[in-house]
């Protein structure tokens, strides 16, 4: 008998959201292009999708077969220890992310969360997973990503009216006066305070009236135009004033006067660059500003959403589900490390099991071989020309090219145009205990 060679090139459908870059400017539209998409130069392309979560589900090129037809098939695919935790579905969903305008204030439910949200409002929350995430930047890329440390909090209370004005003069002071030389410590009881005074005055400016919010943010935009370095220098300096206030003026030429424009004050605004990365744990509050992405996450759609967006938005969950806890951005970044043994390969590994992601970049002429994985995987071509190697089968890479790849398959990958080879491959293992 022949074994079937554990390699199959992918199609990967597109999601066109509002959002998302234009025509050819869209990463995710240039590699949907790759495999028989034609490319509409107005319409706006947020994602591409690379596994089997049924909104939109990936293909094998050369059959038309579902992956998830594939996998259910021939569960080898997967690993014994995959199918036994995670059952016959990828426990990952991959993406490509190309986005040109803010996307919604929001946050993903735990696994608990998750269920009882779907149960109650399948619609809106269409399955029961968790959805914690990692975003590995592939260009400059700007968001939002968990509360600030309380200090910075602090001071735009101090020096921005129309936020004290937003939340309440007396809610302000009596936050103030909470965290007040707490901002930092690390005895549980204060920062059980911090957090429940993070809470409340969340809570206060989530809940404002749509009048209040108008208000607020017309004097807010009057400061930022007339007075573009009156904001706190943030980020330990390196957010200047004059960056907060084109980044407020941006938005709110996105979404006028929307109360995200208010996150501004109390979320961490995050830059990144090619190669750096951020992981977001469920019940945590983010936005996606702007910048091309390969996204990983746990397999789900579910988004609780407040701001930023016409969609849906669920206010009440928001507030209830959020950890609130603070810290400076610093503390999501994600530092790539070697992977077993291998030359040009970077691992980026959240602390969580459904998902890790490899980065290969070959220069001219090289080649890098990646010792089997214990479990599925889906890689992207990000940039460049080459080949793979799975066994016997040697299949060209091409920029956008996907391929999944099953569990235990040595890969060699091989650069071949001369101008270099970056490759991003998602995958899962479970460590048995």
């Amino acid at each position: 008998m022949v074994l079937e060679v554990p390699l199959y090139r992918l199609q990967c459908g597109t999601n066109s959201y509002d959002w998302g870059k234009l025509g050819s400017d869209s990463a995710a539209a240039r590699f949907a292009a790759a495999t028989n998409f034609q490319i509409q130069e107005d319409k706006p392309y947020a994602e591409l999708w690379m596994g089997t979560h049924p909104s939109n589900p990936s293909k094998d090129v050369s059959t038309n077969r579902s992956l998830l037809n594939i996998l259910q098939t021939n569960q080898s695919l997967l690993s014994f220890s995959v199918t036994e935790k995670y059952g016959l579905n990828l426990p990952f969903l991959f993406k490509v992310l190309s986005i040109r305008k803010a996307l919604s204030i929001q946050a993903h439910p735990d696994k608990l969360l998750a269920e009882r949200l779907h149960a109650q409002d399948p619609k809106n929350y269409p399955d029961d997973n968790h959805k914690p995430e990692m975003a590995i930047s592939v260009s400059e890329f700007d968001g939002f990503c968990g509360f600030r440390p309380l200090e910075e909090i602090v001071a735009f209370l101090k020096t921005v009216p129309p936020l004290r004005k937003l939340v309440g003069e007396g809610e302000a002071d009596v936050f103030i006066n909470t965290v007040s030389g707490k901002e930092t410590s690390t005895n549980e009881s204060d920062i059980q305070n911090n957090k429940s005074a993070l809470r409340f005055l969340y809570s206060k400016l989530m809940t404002a009236s749509n009048d209040t919010i108008t208000t607020c943010s017309q004097e807010l935009l009057d400061l930022a135009t007339t007075h573009p370095d009156a904001l706190p220098v943030t980020n330990n300096g390196q957010v200047s004033s004059k960056t907060l206030s084109e980044l407020l003026l941006r938005l709110n030429s996105q979404f006028p006067n929307d109360i995200g424009l208010f996150n501004t004050f109390l979320l961490n605004y995050v830059r990144l660059y090619p190669g750096e990365a951020m992981f977001l744990r469920a019940n945590e509050p983010h936005a996606y500003l702007s910048g091309d992405i390969m996204e990983c996450m746990a397999s789900s759609d579910n988004v609780v959403r407040a701001g930023f967006t016409p969609k849906f938005k669920d206010v009440k969950n928001l507030i209830d589900m959020l950890t609130y806890n603070y810290a400076s951005p610093k503390e999501q970044k994600m530092v790539p490390t070697p992977f077993r043994g291998t030359k040009h390969s970077i691992l980026y590994d959240p602390p969580i099991e459904e998902f890790s992601v490899l980065k290969t970049e070959l220069k001219r002429g090289e080649e890098e071989v990646v010792p089997g994985i214990e479990g599925p995987s889906i890689l992207i071509v990000e940039r460049g020309r080459g080949w793979i190697e799975v066994g016997p089968m040697r299949e060209e890479l091409r920029e956008g090219w996907v391929y999944f790849v099953g569990a235990t398959a040595e890969v060699k990958l091989v650069e071949e145009a001369g101008e270099g080879l970056v490759v991003y491959r998602a995958f899962c293992e479970v460590v048995r205990g």
